[in-house]
């Protein structure tokens, strides 16, 4: 199963459209996580229009046509993994322990909202991955995006793309 992660896609404020490279990626995956901070429904619409299985949540930018669409926490099930997904995890500092003690449960946690690319793991086992910003770099060297299969009860070839500059 093919997974592809992405959050802060802030459509149309940091960007007009999503990049054709992620855009690509659309039809390779089993299951899109999206982990907030859309802006505009447009995009919503976009990802569940041509996503196989759509994952998502909102974010702290997103209004209330978003939130009344999304939830703020989404949990699946995924060949024998558990994942989560959330906006906000708060600072970097104790970020492990602090999701393994409010995600008991799950296996692997995507998350948003800094922009920066994370992979790391609690001492609990839970994965935690954020896939960066595909249209909002910030201080990175370049706008990301994940993806990643699961197959047997394992993450496994997970990769963080590079977008060209736009």
């Amino acid at each position: 199963m093919r997974l592809l992660l992405i959050s802060d896609t802030h459509l149309p404020k940091r960007a007009k459209v999503l990049p054709p490279g992620l855009l690509d990626e659309l039809p390779r995956a089993d299951v899109v996580f999206h982990a907030g901070d859309w802006v505009d429904t447009d995009t919503l619409d976009l990802l569940e229009s041509r996503s196989r299985r759509l994952v998502a949540v909102y974010g702290n930018n997103d209004g209330p046509g978003l939130r009344a669409r999304l939830p703020e926490v989404a949990y699946a099930e995924l060949g024998g993994l558990r994942f989560g997904v959330v906006h906000e995890t708060g600072p970097a500092q104790g970020r492990e322990a602090r999701c393994a003690a409010r995600f008991p449960d799950l296996d692997v946690l995507v998350f948003g909202h800094s922009h920066i690319p994370w992979d790391t793991s609690a001492a609990t086992g839970l994965r935690l991955l954020n896939p960066g910003s595909p249209t909002d770099r910030r201080r990175q060297p370049h706008c990301t995006y994940l993806t990643a299969t699961v197959a047997e009860g394992r993450l496994t070839d997970l990769r963080l793309h590079r977008l060209p500059p736009r």
